[in-house]
């Protein structure tokens, strides 16, 4: 039996974080040895399920000396992710990115660096099996369709809009359908932004309230008919089937691999 893959996880104290450093406990092939927050007060982060501790440190370089890990696990915002992503990939440290709002340079950059140090990278906007199926599908349907609308909801936390899975499904829609949606334009908008913003002839509207966790439906509408595929998430538990695989299929890989559809043959 091979050795558990070790895992560092970056943005550890925030709520996506501290369900991967419990996922990683309770997965025999992985090992989490250590956690980095910007917001670490303590040097040491007890482990959810009672069994001791893990490094905790503000300074990511230290974690990674210290712990030589295999994979660093990330949910943090953009900026802090590519100033990881620079320092990790220099440690030879593969990389698992659930952070979105990277541009099309930063995809570059990141691939370009993973490849110079000899490691993989996978960068999903969502993790959860479910949404990948949400986006795979609507992949299929765009070829029918002429019309669609992408509504996101979330809680009134999140920082932004829209989310990066609406982004995500909008582009992935547009690739197959291979030109812009239509987009039905009103004479007179008597609020400004009612119809939401547009992407590729997509409209996408975000709806941010508390008892929300996140949810989307992609809805298509052709001559008197409509398709509606829709996602729910209940909790963030969800995600971590998702990151699990991607920590463990990442050390395989060379080079920036976007969308966990492409680990799961759904390509």
């Amino acid at each position: 039996m091979s050795a558990p893959i070790k895992v560092v996880v970056h943005g550890a104290l925030g709520k996506v974080g501290r369900e991967v450093v419990s996922a990683a406990c309770q997965d025999p092939g992985l090992e989490p040895v250590g956690a980095v927050d910007a917001r670490a007060s303590a040097d040491a982060l007890p482990l959810p399920v009672g069994t001791g501790s893990i490094p905790l440190s503000r300074d990511l370089e230290a974690i990674l000396k210290k712990t030589s890990p295999g994979v660093i696990v990330d949910f943090t915002v953009a900026e802090a992710s590519l100033e990881m992503i620079r320092v990790a990939a220099k440690h030879k440290v593969n990389l698992v990115i659930g952070t979105t709002g990277f541009s099309p340079q930063n995809l570059e950059e990141i691939d370009r660096l993973a490849r110079e140090n000899g490691v993989g990278a996978v960068l999903a906007s969502n993790f959860a099996l479910g949404a990948v199926m949400m986006i795979h599908l609507a992949r299929i349907a765009a070829r029918y369709f002429d019309n669609v609308e992408i509504i996101e909801l979330h809680h009134d936390q999140k920082l932004d809009a829209p989310s990066g899975t609406a982004v995500s499904t909008a582009r992935a829609i547009a690739e197959v359908r291979g030109r812009a949606f239509v987009y039905p334009r009103v004479q007179k908008e008597t609020v400004a932004g009612a119809r939401g913003a547009e992407m590729q002839g997509v409209a996408l509207h975000s709806v941010r309230l508390p008892g929300l966790m996140a949810h989307q439906e992609v809805v298509f509408g052709t001559s008197g008919q409509t398709l509606t595929i829709r996602h729910d998430t209940i909790n963030r538990e969800c995600y971590m089937p998702g990151v699990v695989t991607a920590v463990k299929k990442v050390v395989e890989l060379k080079g920036l691999t976007v969308g966990l559809d492409r680990l799961l043959g759904l390509e």
